[in-house]
């Protein structure tokens, strides 16, 4: 009786322990025989019918790029062969659709200008990703009565930003429409289309919070989007390197040899193997290099934010071959930090670092934290020694700079620019008057740092409007990402967080109005609200140990809005 009864407990154990397997793949539920032959031939039907759809959107693009290729040449055939292509599949396959978008964000710089001569179609095609994607998601929420609105309680601050910014659209944007152009002007006046522009700029990635939330369906997704990040910091840097060696060795030109101001001006003339306009002239210390963006600060702006998406894989990943590559990634975006002659990237990347150390606990794991700061210390060290000259200008260059132009002493001058220029307007000067990439449609005025522009173009009110909904969502996210207890999930959570409260408060330069930050603010936040509902699937995996089967079915039923899966 006794060995019968063991018996029996063993193979309850066993059928605990598959019933345990099964559902570690998370959302999917345990299956016969049975189902399991129709879930292959449902793989196989998906299969078809992406190969049919690959196949028909690339044969209507085929066509339409051939009729513009003799109409209008074959930068115009690409892009719109190409566009419709790309359209028609991310509207089929938003998922797809958004991880492409995400892999194009980084090189869309150097497309744009190796391949589309700096065409404006070219410069929205990260968009023909993105805008199909985000269409099919709403329309799958709608119909499966999904929110949309994440976080429920931003609406109310969001609700007052796009409620303040649509006034100045009307009022200000329409009334400046209405009026004729000033005396002696010659270009563009289009001030309301100016406005719509400057609209989706300032938000108009903002839908990307429920396209990150429902992307990322469970701690794989979690753990490939860090790694994909990873991954294309490493490319990127290491294409900033052989951009940098390729200017170095003279076997592209820069701007060596011009004289006067062209010295120090970035050219697309002198752009090498990768990205757009950069300046190289070095008898004269004047370096900066645009990496695969078009431009240099786009450049430094995403080396600091890969300072993020370096850190969480290098101190949070579960295996060990992956925060070793994130340790890697983290090295080559310090060495691009220093070569890249950006003078806030230098600065922030190791400062930011170091934040994240102190925010996240790092500096507590000295397991993980020792090694990887010896790491990092020998890179930093066999770098400089190897080229103390460049090590040497950088950190000149950055201390002249800050000795002739403190940025605090810059950020009150441009407040105090921005609030002469309203004189007296409540609504501001109109949305998208000083947004750069607005110009097509009109004059923008140059505002160097991020709040004082949306005072000159959306007035008090519309400042801190944005303020408040920046900092709303930073609370949102702080308490999402605290009020979970797995180790690796709290700690991409506060790597994350770290993200956005810096851009959050950070008023130097525009870098919310331009890639990559643009897009990395909103998608981290959407990410980190999802936290939550990945660490109770791993709890739920960690209950089904203890459950029977039929259990185990049971209660994957009564939990199935933690497996919800729109795209």
């Amino acid at each position: 009786m006794v060995k019968s009864a063991k018996k029996s407990q063993k193979k309850s154990k066993k059928k605990n322990k598959s019933a345990s397997e099964e559902l570690a793949q998370v959302g999917t539920p345990i299956l016969s025989k049975k189902e399991l032959t129709i879930q292959k031939k449902k793989a196989q039907k998906y299969l078809k019918e992406a190969i049919s759809a690959i196949a028909t959107y690339g044969a209507i693009g085929l066509l339409v790029g051939i009729g513009l290729f003799f109409a209008a040449g074959a930068k115009l055939a690409i892009a719109g062969g190409g566009g419709i292509a790309v359209l028609g599949l991310c509207y089929k396959y938003p998922r797809q659709g958004l991880w492409a978008f995400m892999i194009y964000m980084p090189f869309s710089g150097t497309i744009t200008y190796w391949i589309g001569g700096g065409s404006p179609i070219f410069q929205l095609a990260k968009d023909g990703f993105f805008i199909p994607a985000a269409i099919a998601l709403a329309l799958i929420c709608n119909k499966k009565k999904l929110p949309l609105m994440i976080a429920k309680e931003w609406m109310p601050s969001f609700s007052i930003l796009l409620g303040v910014t649509l006034l100045t659209l009307l009022f200000v944007n329409g009334s400046l429409q209405m009026t004729p152009p000033p005396p002696n002007y010659s270009g563009p006046y289009k001030p309301f289309l100016q406005g719509i522009l400057g609209l989706k700029v300032l938000i108009g990635y903002v839908p990307l919070i429920p396209c990150a939330y429902y992307l990322i369906r469970h701690k794989k997704d979690l753990l490939f989007c860090g790694r994909l990040h990873a991954v294309l910091a490493i490319i990127c840097c290491g294409l900033g390197l052989l951009q940098y060696f390729l200017l170095y060795s003279g076997k592209c030109g820069g701007t060596r040899g011009l004289v006067g101001d062209d010295l120090f001006k970035a050219t697309l003339d002198a752009k090498c193997l990768v990205g757009g306009s950069l300046v190289f002239s070095p008898e004269v210390g004047m370096v900066r290099l645009p990496g695969t963006f078009v431009a240099p600060w786009q450049w430094a702006w995403f080396l600091i934010s890969n300072a993020v998406f370096s850190f969480a894989p290098a101190f949070n990943e579960t295996s060990r071959f992956w925060r070793i590559v994130g340790l890697f990634s983290m090295a080559l975006v310090f060495v691009n930090a220093v070569i890249s002659g950006q003078r806030i990237a230098l600065a922030l990347v190791p400062a930011l670092t170091v934040i994240l150390l102190l925010l996240t606990g790092q500096v507590a794991n000295f397991k993980r934290f020792v090694p990887i700061a010896v790491g990092l210390a020998l890179v930093l060290v066999i770098g400089a020694a190897s080229n103390p000259a460049i090590v040497e200008e950088r950190v000149n260059s950055f201390v002249s700079r800050w000795q002739a132009s403190p940025p605090q002493e810059f950020i009150v001058n441009q407040f105090h620019e921005s609030h002469k220029f309203l004189k007296g307007s409540i609504l501001g000067k109109g949305v998208g008057k000083a947004t750069n990439s607005t110009r097509v449609f009109g004059d923008a005025q140059l505002i160097e740092t991020f709040y004082p522009k949306l005072l000159y173009e959306l007035g008090y009110p519309g400042m801190f409007a944005f303020l408040a909904t920046a900092l709303h969502l930073t609370f949102i996210t702080f308490k999402a990402y605290r009020s979970v207890k797995d180790k690796h999930l709290r700690g991409y959570g506060a790597s994350f967080w770290v993200f956005i409260l810096f851009i959050t408060v950070n008023t130097y330069y525009y870098p919310l109005d331009v890639d990559p930050v643009a897009v990395y603010y909103w998608f981290l936040a959407g990410v980190i609200l999802k936290l939550p509902d990945i660490e109770r699937q791993e709890e739920e995996k960690k209950l089904a140990a203890e459950l029977t089967p039929e259990e185990v079915k049971k209660r994957q039923r009564k939990m199935q809005h933690l497996y919800v899966e729109p795209i």
